[in-house]
């Protein structure tokens, strides 16, 4: 027998110590928002490691894109539920955000505690217009993917039109937005179904066949067993999912009541969780109308800052959320103003514990149930409806953070006198940057930074 190609043929075995190992590698490493996170995975995972098919990952990822939550972890989830079993997707999900939880800890306490330290107040001065061009580019790019030309899909525009004056102008809740988005999509694919129907997409990318070397997960390997839908095995997972959500919620009550502020963070974050349908952005304003508006955890230039902050660190961008929580745990002394620290940390925690639990629930016990309903325009056309409502709300915070930006703080007098002309100029900057010239995120902000820095040493800004 050729031993060669008995060596091309063999499946290759992966332990769950080299999986983990990976894991923990890519919790540190996963810079550059969802786009950013796949590509790293796809490089590791399909190009260089061979433990997944490019068809088999693009599998996963078609099917994660269509569920609320950050879909790069989910789909760091998928796989290493695909390979490992539970355990496997748990270890993977976790360690996708732990790394990103520590840093941001450590991050929002220099925030709290330094903020108003001027150089440090300098680099923020900068940064906030680097996060407006950061939004604008993810309406660009939300949008270039979701709506096809007006001619072609004109219902789909409307939606986006409608969700963009729903939330900046009429201050219509975002889960009704979603609702009436997602109703408009039933409808839709009864009546006009060529509007809906999916595009190229994630699918659509080409093959790669990495030097021909099967993978841990061909394109012919069939689902494993505990991979396939079973009554009592999904009546399990929701069963303990329920119960994990169950018991810290119960214990918060107890220790704080229904109205205390950690345990409104644990049930407002549930619900944000069920919400995120096309990523962080357009969960956002959702985010800002609960911890802003009504329960007035942290104030809206906080909200741009803790957005900076989630774009400077590795993870999912939903960790913004940890910076929320843990400037709203500072802000309300959860555990006494002896605690600051102590009461902001357990707070951050508590909201990342609740904003995720989702997105585990999902993976583990509802991927077999939506495989099987993939391509499926019945299912398919009400979250691309959605995705069009997402690019209006994500325009509309746009607006909002342009607003923030675009007057001088405690400015009194003409409207010119209190235009910001620094803070616009360099957020026309950043957006030609990231749009024409395609620079990264990164380089963004830091230039930004600097550039606030340096502005505010010499006194223009």
């Amino acid at each position: 027998m050729n031993t060669s190609a008995a060596a091309q043929t063999t499946t290759p075995t992966v332990t769950f110590f080299e999986a983990l190992k990976f894991w923990l590698k890519l919790g540190f490493i996963s810079f550059g928002g969802p786009a950013g996170q796949i590509a790293i995975m796809h490089r590791e995972l399909v190009e260089e490691k061979r433990w997944i098919s490019e068809s088999r990952f693009l599998h996963a990822l078609n099917y994660c894109m269509l569920l609320p939550g950050p879909e790069a972890q989910q789909l760091a989830t998928y796989i290493g539920w695909l390979m490992h079993r539970t355990w496997g997707g748990v270890v993977a999900g976790v360690l996708f955000v732990l790394p990103s939880l520590f840093i941001l800890i450590g991050l929002s306490w220099v925030y709290v505690a330094f903020g108003n330290v001027p150089w440090v107040a300098g680099l923020l001065y900068g940064i906030k217009p680097a996060v407006a061009a950061i939004v604008l580019q993810a309406v660009h790019r939300i949008g270039s993917k979701t709506l096809k030309k007006p001619a072609t899909a004109p219902v789909l525009w409307a939606v986006a039109a409608s969700s963009f004056i729903a939330i900046s102008f009429l201050n219509i809740p975002f889960p009704w937005v979603v609702l009436a988005a997602a109703l408009t999509g039933w409808l839709g694919q009864r009546w006009v179904p060529r509007q809906f129907a999916a595009g190229g997409g994630h699918g659509a990318a080409k093959a790669h066949d990495a030097k021909n070397r099967t993978a841990l997960i061909d394109d012919s390997t069939p689902t494993p067993p505990h991979a396939r839908f079973k009554k009592l095995r999904l009546a399990k997972v929701l069963a303990v999912g329920v119960l994990l959500w169950l018991l810290p919620m119960g214990a918060l009550i107890l220790w704080q009541g229904w109205s205390g502020a950690v345990t409104q963070m644990g049930w407002f974050f549930t619900k944000a969780a069920l919400l995120t349908f096309g990523g962080a952005y357009a969960v956002l304003p959702y985010v800002y109308q609960g911890g802003v508006e009504q329960f007035a955890w942290l104030t809206g230039p906080q909200m741009m800052d803790g957005l900076a902050l989630g774009e400077t660190t590795p993870g999912p961008l939903i960790m913004v959320v940890a910076f929320v929580g843990f400037v709203g745990g500072w802000t309300k002394q959860v555990l006494g103003p002896e605690s600051l620290f102590l009461g902001a940390a357990l707070a951050a925690t508590v909201v990342t514990w609740f904003t995720f639990l989702p997105s585990f629930i999902f993976i583990l016990a509802g991927g077999p149930l939506v495989e099987s309903t993939h391509g499926k325009l019945q299912f398919t056309a009400p979250l691309a409806a959605i995705t069009a409502a997402v690019v209006g709300v994500i325009a509309s915070l746009a607006l909002f953070f342009i607003l923030h930006i675009a007057f001088k703080t405690g400015a009194t007098g003409s409207f010119l006198a209190r235009l910001d002309v620094a803070a616009l100029t360099l957020a026309l900057v950043a957006a030609v940057a990231l749009l024409r010239y395609k620079l990264g995120v990164m380089p963004v902000i830091a230039g930004c930074a600097l550039a606030g820095l340096a502005l505010r040493l010499a006194g223009w800004a």
